[in-house]
Formats: C-alpha cells, sequence, structure tokens
C-alpha cells in the first residue's frame, strides 16, 4: 500500500532528528559544555532535566531556532535558518494531524534534505531524497491521468499560419522527458553520486554525459587544460570554479571526472573533436580524488579496513589517491588534525597524474569555525593545508586540482561561512587560473541538448522557414516589438534557441536568476522540462515555444514557478495570470487577431509573475509578449 503524504512526512521528520542530533550536540557542546542541554531547557547548569530526547526533532528545530544567534549562526546562513522556520511549521502540522498536499509534502521534503545537507548529514540526505523522487514520480502518474488541456485554453489556442511546420513536427523531445519520466534530480549535477556509482546514467555513464552535454568556451578550455596537465605539457596546476548558484560549476567538475577515466576519445561526443582542434593528443588515464564538503562530517571518522580510520580531508585524498601506502604518507597528520605539509608533494609525485575535484570546500569549513577538538582539524588547518595542496600541485607535474567557490548568499552561510570563502579565496587565489561559466547564449544549447533529441538534417528548412517568418514579422512591424527583433543578429539568436523563443530564456537567464532560489541553468532545465513535457502531451501546435504557451495551469509547471516566490502566488496566477477567467485569456477570447496563427496577449504570463518580486509597479508592461 502506497504511502500517504503525512506518513512521507514523518519519515522524513525521523531522518531530520538522526541527522540533525550530532551535529546540534556538537555545537551546543562547544559553546556550553557538558550543560547544552539544561541550558537549552532553559534549567540551571547541571540540574536534571528529564525525559529530554535529544533526537528528537521537535526538540532539535526549537533548539536551533531559539539558539540560531548564540550557537548557529556563525556556522549557517540565511537560508539555513529559513530551512528550520519552515521545517518547524511542517513538523507542527504533521503532529498535529494535518493533512498534506503533494506540493506541500514535496516542499518540506526538499526542506528537510536542504539543511540535512548543510550540516553534512549525507546518509539522511539521501535516504530523504529518495523519498522526494518516489513522490514526485507518483505526481507525474497522477497528472498522466488527469485532462491534459482544459477546455477555456483550447478555446484561443490557434494552428501555425500556412506553410510553416510547429516545433513538435520539426523536434522530438528526449523520451524521458517526452513521457514524463524525468526526475528533477537529473538535473541536478551530483558529483559525489558520480564518483560513488549511483547517479543516473545521464550523468554516471561518460558516453551519455558527453552526449548531453555542450562544450561551451569555458568547459572547453578547463578540458584542454586538464588534458595538458595529464600529458604534462604545461596548463595551469590550480583551477577555481566559482559562479552562482546552479551555474555549472558541478558540471564541469563531472566532466573532468570522466575524462580523467581514460575512456578512449572517440567514445566521448565532442572530445575528439575538441583534442584535433586543439593538436592536442590523447591524455593518459589519471588518478582521481573526490571530495564533497557535504558529504563528509568534520565531527566523524571513516573506517577504511584494515585498522586504518581516516579523519580529515587529507587524509580521505591520500586514501582515494594511493590506498594504503597513500594514506601512509600522511598518517601521522591525519591523526593529529594538523597539515601534512610537504608530504602532499610525495604523494602528488607518487600518484600523477592525478585529478584532484574539492567541490564544497567552504560548507565542510565552516562548520570547524569557532570549534575545537574535532577529527577533521581547526579551522586553520583547513586553509594550511589547502595552500599547501595548492602549492603542491604546482610543483609536480601532472597534478591537477580544481576548487568549487560559491558565489551566492545560499551556499556561503553565515559568519563561519564567509570567513572560510574569504580565507579560502585568499589561498587559492595566489595560484589559481579563473574558470569561465556558461554564457546565456551557450545557455541556449545547454537547455536544448538536454532537453531534446539531436534535429533531423532534413527539418533544418522547416525550422528555417519558421525563423524567417518571425523575422520577416518583427522588420515590417517594427512598432509592436521591441527594436533589437529586427536586427539580424535576432535571426541567429531564433536559430540557436530554436524550439524556445530567445525572449523566453532572456526571462529566464536574466530576471528570474535574480531570485534569490533559482538556480540558473538548472533551474531553467527543471522548469523547461516540464514545460516541454505538458505541451507534447497536449499536442501543442505553436510554432515556437514561447512565453505565452509556458502551460502554467498544469501543475509541474506551476510548481516550478512558484516553489522560488514568497507564499501566496498561486491564487494570484489563477486570478490574475492564467485562470479560466483571467484578463489574458479574455483578451485573446475578445481579440480575433492571431500572432502567426496564435494568441498574442497570453506571453506577457511570465514576465508579469517576474515583475512582482522585482519590485516592479503592477500594471507594468514591456513590449515583449509579441516577440
Amino acid at each position: 500500500m502506497a504511502a500517504t503524504n503525512h506518513e512521507r512526512v514523518g519519515r522524513a521528520l525521523t531522518l531530520l532528528g538522526r541527522g540533525l542530533a550530532p551535529f546540534v550536540e556538537r555545537e551546543c557542546r562547544a559553546k556550553w559544555g557538558d550543560g547544552w542541554v539544561q541550558r537549552l531547557a532553559g534549567a540551571d547548569p547541571g540540574a536534571r532535566v528529564g525525559n529530554v530526547n535529544t533526537v528528537d526533532p521537535s526538540f532539535l528545530l526549537k533548539a536551533m531556532a531559539d539558539a540560531w544567534s548564540p550557537v548557529f549562526r556563525d556556522t549557517l546562513g540565511h537560508a539555513e535558518r529559513s530551512y528550520v522556520s519552515e521545517i518547524r511549521e511542517f513538523r507542527n502540522a504533521w503532529a498535529h494531524q494535518s493533512t498534506f498536499s503533494t506540493d506541500d509534502a514535496e516542499r518540506a521534503l526538499d526542506s528537510i534534505r536542504r539543511l540535512l545537507l548543510a550540516v553534512s548529514a549525507a546518509e539522511e540526505a539521501r535516504d530523504v531524497e529518495r523519498m522526494r523522487q518516489d513522490l514526485r514520480r507518483a505526481q507525474f502518474a497522477e497528472q498522466a491521468r488527469q485532462t491534459q488541456r482544459r477546455s477555456a485554453v483550447a478555446s484561443v489556442e490557434g494552428q501555425p499560419a500556412g506553410g510553416l511546420s510547429s516545433w513538435r513536427q520539426v523536434v522530438t523531445p528526449h523520451p524521458d522527458v517526452a513521457s514524463g519520466r524525468y526526475q528533477q534530480a537529473e538535473f541536478a549535477a551530483d558529483l559525489h553520486q558520480v564518483w560513488r556509482d549511483e547517479a543516473s546514467d545521464e550523468y554516471g555513464k561518460p558516453v551519455e554525459f558527453f552526449r548531453r552535454t555542450f562544450l561551451t568556451d569555458g568547459l572547453r578550455q578547463l578540458l584542454l587544460n586538464a588534458v595538458r596537465r595529464f600529458r604534462r605539457e604545461g596548463g595551469d596546476p590550480v583551477v577555481e570554479l566559482q559562479t552562482n548558484f546552479g551555474g555549472g560549476k558541478t558540471h564541469s567538475m563531472i566532466a573532468l571526472y570522466h575524462l580523467a577515466a581514460g575512456y578512449p576519445p572517440h567514445e566521448l561526443p565532442g572530445v575528439e573533436a575538441m583534442l584535433a582542434d586543439a593538436g592536442l593528443a590523447v591524455p593518459p588515464a589519471a588518478n582521481s580524488a573526490v571530495l564533497v564538503g557535504q558529504m563528509i562530517s568534520p565531527g566523524g571518522t571513516y573506517d577504511k579496513g584494515g585498522g586504518t580510520v581516516v579523519r580529515t580531508l587529507w587524509g580521505e585524498l591520500a586514501w582515494q589517491l594511493g590506498g594504503p601506502g597513500g594514506y601512509s604518507l600522511v598518517a601521522d597528520a591525519d591523526r593529529t588534525g594538523t597539515s601534512p605539509g610537504a608530504a602532499l608533494v610525495d604523494l602528488l609525485r607518487a600518484h600523477s597524474p592525478c585529478l584532484i575535484l574539492v567541490d564544497e570546500w567552504v560548507a565542510y569549513a565552516r562548520q570547524l569555525y569557532g570549534v575545537d577538538g574535532l577529527p577533521a582539524g581547526s579551522f586553520d588547518a583547513q586553509f594550511t593545508f589547502a595552500q599547501a595542496l595548492a602549492e603542491a600541485c604546482r610543483a609536480v607535474e601532472g597534478a591537477l586540482l580544481v576548487v568549487s567557490i560559491p558565489a551566492s548568499d545560499i551556499e556561503v552561510g553565515g559568519e563561519g561561512g564567509r570567513a572560510a570563502l574569504e580565507r579560502m579565496k585568499n589561498v587559492i587565489g595566489r595560484v589559481e587560473s579563473s574558470w569561465r561559466p556558461a554564457s546565456s547564449e551557450e545557455g541556449f544549447e545547454i537547455v536544448r541538448r538536454r532537453l531534446f533529441d539531436d534535429m533531423a538534417a532534413e527539418s533544418a528548412p522547416a525550422r528555417d522557414a519558421v525563423v524567417n517568418a518571425f523575422g520577416n514579422l518583427y522588420r515590417t512591424q517594427r512598432g509592436e516589438f521591441p527594436s533589437s527583433c529586427a536586427e539580424g543578429d535576432y535571426a541567429r539568436r531564433l536559430t540557436a534557441a530554436y524550439p524556445i523563443h530567445p525572449e523566453l530564456f532572456d526571462r529566464l537567464y536574466g530576471e528570474w536568476s535574480t531570485l534569490e532560489k533559482f538556480q540558473r541553468t538548472r533551474g531553467v532545465l527543471r522548469l523547461m522540462a516540464a514545460v516541454v513535457h505538458a505541451l507534447w502531451e497536449r499536442n501543442d501546435t505553436s510554432l515556437l515555444i514561447m512565453p505565452a504557451t509556458v502551460p502554467i495551469d498544469d501543475p509541474a509547471v506551476s510548481s516550478e514557478l512558484t516553489r522560488y516566490l514568497e507564499e501566496g502566488w498561486t491564487p494570484v496566477i489563477e486570478s490574475d495570470i492564467d485562470g479560466p477567467n483571467a484578463l489574458p485569456l479574455r483578451l485573446d477570447r475578445d481579440d480575433p487577431r492571431p500572432l502567426l496563427g496564435h494568441s498574442a496577449a497570453r506571453p506577457q504570463h511570465l514576465p508579469r509573475i517576474r515583475a512582482y518580486p522585482a519590485g516592479d509597479q503592477p500594471g507594468h508592461r514591456r513590449p515583449l509578449g509579441r516577440c
């Protein structure tokens, strides 16, 4: 029998208690000593406190909320504080036997997962994520059984102008997108899962990964630099990856990981041509070490068998590169929690060529801020190690260190996170080479390749005819559209973004990316996967996927849009934007003039949602809807 949403939330709360308890105890004990429970309970130090369950999520969440300023503010940030507050509300609703909608349950599980990751409770976070994906699969199955299109919208849809093909006649979504079998987690690259061989095929299998990966200029240069390092032909020894949340850091690390595995370049789509264009020979396989800060607890130890117990990042690094022999080079430093210094040079020389990937280092280091006595060593020791590792990579030919650095406040956290970021940038910045993330123009191809099958060559004329028709419309009706639409370069953008109109990309990559929780390319992929699936199921006959055709009435699409906004937007959407009696829909019913066979008022929907959170005046409209 399938679990209810109430049961799912209850199980997730149990996992939350199990994952939070060591972190809360460690932080409170560091502040208040053995009397931390009495302090949280409001009793005198040393007094008996009866029946306090220190793994109860209610106790732990209240403790974090009440003691945020004196205890947790330095380690965690504003985002984590909001998760605590939100989860407390979900816990109270659960305790009072309230019912949970699927959207509320999914949001509760997601917030719990994020809080667990913030405290490096990796196992519990993975269990919650599995529950969340099971819930989403059940949700999509239910949606597939529902009516595909409401009659109010169907009554205003037109047909493409004569001689032009709809987008669905020209390109086909990937089978998982068309069928709705995709999981939103598939668009969130997870380096740790790839390393553990637990990732989905599109990330875990090198051939499939590169088939769906567009080699942007930044990624191309990153891979070529790695080839030069592995072949001992120069290249930068240290690379810093910094961009906003969801901007491609982890995806780039996964590309490097697969490149280092030694697969023949001709088996990896795009890699053989990349090497040929650069005049580089096939690189050798390289030893790899993967350190993901959110998946390693500074307060834990890791038994590797044979009497070896790893405590620190440098111990884990040495073990991954060289097993027992590699670990023996840093064993004393690992046991004492002090940087191994010059021993890192010996380690890298013995195991080069080698690739060292460090993701979420700031998330790991911030948990050491102001805390002493943990197995991982001190806060200062982290950066002594970071500097020694960077210098060792520079000294050893064939060694490459790639470190991700957060750029958004969501990823940085509180005072400890900010201190860790500043120290990390000072250390890595001495020897690093910067990396350029994907541009918005390159984002067109990234999204197209991830969501659609390759377009057949014989379909290109049909695509070009649509592009030309839009170009002619913009040139002949200049007063109705922004001036940039009539420029020759806009036809190139229409072609590059096909079958998605570039205006929709501009909205998402530009204005929507200013929302605190919107994850840029990852967020665009999540939303557009839901959009494409809904339109495909509805047999949409539009020429392009435009702001007007975003099916905001679809539950999956609506959920993706509103998850980035403040509470209370669903009724606004239904009454003012895309409900059966919304103004744009009434305008389309009353306006007999179609735009290339389609509704003209509804393109305003997506921009109007974005306008309000940005602080624009209600009613403000840029003449973009008809682009």
